[in-house]
């Protein structure tokens, strides 16, 4: 009775679980849902997998979009995070790296920039600029002059 529970507890990722083996290298875009296990190579985009689990053996080249990930082998390219971003002692990053939450062991190299979001909010756009921010100087100014007040 006991063993039951446990075993359903450990089988559930594996439900829907995709596994990229090691010596195995990809290069294109992949759409999925479920879970990834990564130990081969990833050359272009992966989005919207509910979690993604990068082995020291792992690298991935491109974009990747998901919920939560654990990384232990390379990334380069753009991270998009929008749950628990973890780094493991063996894990380099390089790029640019859009986080809800950011946990980081000692070791791992991580080169680039990093933006944190709260949970609520969907990651920007890879393409796009962030005109209409509040420290954007042409925004406020039109914003005063909205206002009827000309100081920039």
């Amino acid at each position: 009775m006991f063993s039951e529970k446990k075993q359903n507890q450990f089988m559930e990722p594996s439900v829907s679980q995709n596994r990229i083996n090691e010596g195995t290298k990809l290069v294109g875009d992949i759409t999925s849902s479920g879970f990834f296990r990564i130990d081969g190579t990833i050359e272009g985009t992966l989005e919207k997998p509910s979690k993604v689990v990068l082995g020291k053996s792992g690298l991935i080249k491109g974009k990747l979009v998901c919920g939560d990930a654990d990384l232990e082998g390379r990334f380069e390219g753009e991270l998009h995070v929008s749950g628990t971003l973890t780094l493991k002692s063996s894990a380099r990053i390089k790029g640019q790296v859009i986080v809800g939450k950011l946990s980081v062991e000692p070791g791992a190299i991580f080169n680039g920039t990093c933006s944190m979001q709260d949970g609520n909010s969907a990651p920007a756009e890879s393409g796009s600029s962030n005109s209409s921010s509040l420290f954007d100087r042409q925004h406020r100014l039109k914003k005063a002059e909205a206002a009827g007040t000309t100081s920039a």
